[in-house]
């Protein structure tokens, strides 16, 4: 090792290729530092902790890898997934920036330790390298004391209190002394730290943090805001910066294209407009009816530079949240809801792309640009379409000629090129709860699907292909979103429900996203088109950012980044401070481009901002589920429709046709026969009457129980369910429970 003080990046080799908890002594001595130089060390590392580079640990140590776990550590379990398996956090994470890694435990074997929720355990992990959902397993090797934050809410009693915890995967109430209620009010919503599981009795808790009346309407995404550790608050330093931010009026280093009339086409709840959409007809003679379509997106690098606070905010975010009454956002509101948002009639920066099209919908080229805009309208969806088909009546009626219909032209370009390039034509239904000025819901809608939408997806599709495209040929860093293609035990899993309904999908072919068009619509022409579709999603892995590209399954595309919605993803504003890099966009592309700390960290912030999409939509899920379970807290006792939405060894997810809300039918429930569930085929199967249960089949079902506060519904099951030949005895292995009237067992 050379003597002297090192480089930035000589520490980080040094720190990666150390065993965890390296000292500051050992790295001086590593590298021979001496006297005054010392100082200058500990204030490197301190940088570089504080950049996120690498992970301060106990007793002054360090490691160059703050999203790697040791082979043995302790672990906090904090849920149950859907299949029932413990799941677990790591109990020390220092790096708030970073979501904790999700470990999942092992099936237990007799002589483990009894384990449950809010159990502090010491394990041995293994690392995962093909789960969509964990990146550890974990097995382990003794059970400590408890400490793991919950929310729930607190009920008053005379030596105390109890809280019932709001998530419907943890069952058991807690206690809380008198001296640790917090001032908490009866029936209030609070936070709580669990400090540990008694022998007997009920496991104590302290309360943190009063979070307010459990009874008010708009508590429900409260709920789901605290319980997925969503930051709702900015610092102070970050908020500073967004206020000092200014309009831009100056065209350094920016094209003029206020004279073209773009709009934003948006959900008529929009609370921001990233993008706007503007298309002429080609006047090239050599494209003939070929298209010129211009994209321009709203020019947050400009506002968000990178190692500022506001950076960091935004980073650690990953995203922005959106509940159905509120969005908890990526941004300040002063930038994300102002000065960033390419509102009607005021100018605004962008960073664009002028993509030429032939008559097919064939790219011929493009071009990326900074530019000062301003938008002709804020369109909804509802508004575009009616334009379109020539039945609007409204204060837009202008642009209809001269921006609507060259837009649904070039979408017709658009719409041939699709066909040839076959992307997977999964178009599920999206209900929204609708909310009245008081926050309790009114109903619960479809969306609606225009060719509205469909125009802006496959503009912004192309855009973020342009954008992998140039940054490509650029040789530039940059953080693709990749979905790779389906896992060969899920493709046979998906074959062998096709099979079952009397469709073939043949072995043998390269799995390519035609092929699922294909059973789609050879499902659609039967009654089995849902248990299809379901099943088709169910195969899919979990798109993610990573700095390597693995192509996208989903979309058919060999290249594809997040170029399109940077006030609300993180993903974007690298790819758009990499373009200005890589093509010197704008005055000041070194302040506004991508920085070589951030090159150098691209993997790191690629996961974690993945893990932040998942957080988002667990938290957005939860909300949706809870605000649909106080939408049918008055209609226990009804009969619904359904499909079965999932199959686990306990009982049937079912998915109500009216409001697309999931529930539980437990297999307790299912009636005297001992049901073995079968992982390879996903089905529960009845052992003496041969009843099968499996993904898509249609059900009706009464609601049995209600429960906002958790999300959670509880079924019967009156009709479904296919006859077949019954089973002598579970094979062995497989485990099998009894239904009601009957005791569990397992072989």
């Amino acid at each position: 090792m050379a003597q002297g003080l090192p480089t930035k990046d000589e520490l980080l080799t040094f720190l990666r290729e150390s065993p965890p908890k390296t000292g500051k002594r050992e790295i001086a001595r590593a590298f021979k530092v001496k006297g005054a130089d010392r100082i200058r060390l500990k204030e490197m590392l301190a940088e570089l902790a504080d950049e996120g580079l690498i992970a301060r640990g106990p007793r002054r140590s360090f490691t160059g890898d703050p999203t790697k776990l040791p082979p043995v550590t302790i672990v906090n379990i904090v849920r149950l997934s859907r299949d029932g398996e413990l799941v677990a956090h790591p109990h020390t994470w220092t790096h708030d920036e970073i979501a904790p890694p999700a470990i999942v435990f092992a099936a237990q074997k007799k002589g483990d330790p009894t384990l449950g929720i809010g159990d502090r355990v010491l394990a041995k992990l293994r690392p995962l390298d093909d789960s969509d959902d964990y990146r550890y397993e974990a097995k382990p090797i003794r059970k400590l004391s408890s400490k793991q934050r919950s929310v729930g809410v607190f009920y008053k009693q005379r030596d105390g209190g109890r809280i019932v915890p709001v998530n419907k995967k943890e069952s058991r109430e807690l206690q809380v002394a008198a001296g640790d209620t917090g001032g908490a009010l009866d029936g209030e919503l609070v936070e709580v730290e669990i400090k540990g599981s008694a022998r007997y009795g009920l496991p104590s808790a302290t309360v943190l943090e009063r979070i307010g009346d459990v009874g008010a309407p708009r508590s429900i995404s409260l709920i789901a805001i605290h319980e997925h550790g969503i930051e709702t608050q900015f610092s102070d330093e970050a908020l500073e910066i967004a206020e000092a931010a200014e309009p831009v009026t100056s065209l350094k280093g920016r094209e003029d294209l206020r004279t073209l009339p773009f709009v934003t086409i948006d959900p008529e709840d929009a609370r921001d407009h990233d993008d706007a959409v503007y298309a002429e007809a080609d006047p090239d003679p050599a494209n003939e009816g070929g298209h010129i379509l211009w994209i321009a997106i709203a020019d947050v690098a400009h506002y968000v530079r990178p190692g500022t606070a506001l950076d960091r905010e935004a980073r650690s975010r990953g995203n922005s949240a959106y509940f159905p009454d509120r969005v908890v956002p990526m941004l300040p509101d002063g930038l994300s809801g102002d000065l960033c948002s390419l509102h009607e009639g005021v100018d605004r920066p962008c960073l664009g792309v002028r993509i030429v099209l032939d008559a097919s919908g064939n790219k011929r080229e493009h071009r990326f640009f900074r530019a000062l805009m301003r938008s002709a309208g804020s369109l909804a969806y509802e508004d575009a379409q009616a334009m379109a088909d020539g039945r609007y009546d409204g204060p837009y009626d202008a642009l209809n000629a001269g921006v609507i219909a060259p837009l649904y032209a070039c979408y017709g370009a658009l719409v041939q090129a699709r066909e040839r390039r076959q992307p997977l034509d999964l178009d599920l239904p999206e209900r929204r709860v609708v909310l009245n000025d008081g926050g309790e819901v009114m109903s619960i809608a479809l969306r609606e699907r225009f060719d509205a939408h469909k125009l802006i997806e496959e503009c912004m599709v192309l855009a973020n292909v342009c954008a992998a495209e140039t940054l490509e040929s650029k040789q530039s860093e940059l953080v693709y979103r990749v979905h790779e293609p389906p896992l060969e035990e899920r493709i046979e899993s998906l074959r062998e429900t096709i099979r079952s309904i009397g469709l073939s999908f043949a072995k043998g072919q390269r799995m390519v996203p035609a092929l699922l068009n294909r059973a789609l619509r050879e499902a659609a022409k039967t009654e089995f088109s849902e248990t299809v579709s379901i099943a088709v999603l169910r195969a899919q892995t979990q798109a993610y950012y990573s700095p390597e590209n693995f192509g996208h399954f989903g979309l058919n595309l060999a290249r594809y980044a997040h170029f399109t919605s940077p006030i609300r993803r993180y993903a974007d504003l690298i790819v758009h401070r990499a373009l200005i890099s890589s093509l010197g966009l704008g005055a000041a592309p070194k302040k506004d481009g991508l920085s070589a700390e951030e090159t150098d960290r691209l993997g790191e912030t690629a996961t974690h901002i993945s893990q932040m999409e998942r957080k988002a939509m667990l938290a957005e899920r939860d909300s949706t589920d809870r605000y649909l379970a106080a939408y049918m807290e008055d209609r226990i006792g009804a009969e619904f429709e359904g499909l079965i939405s999932g199959v686990a060894r306990f009982g049937l997810f079912v998915k109500l046709d009216e409001t697309g809300a999931d529930g539980l039918v437990p297999v307790s429930s299912l009636g005297d026969d001992y049901y073995r569930h079968d992982p390879e085929t996903g089905t529960l199967n009845g052992d003496r009457t041969g009843r099968v249960f499996r993904l898509g089949q249609r059900v009706t079902v009464r609601l049995e129980e209600a429960v906002p506060l958790t999300g959670g519904l509880r079924f019967t099951l009156l009709e479904g369910g296919a006859t077949g030949k019954p089973k002598r005895g579970a094979p062995k292995g497989k485990r099998s429970f009894k239904g009601k009237r009957g005791k569990s067992r397992s072989r």
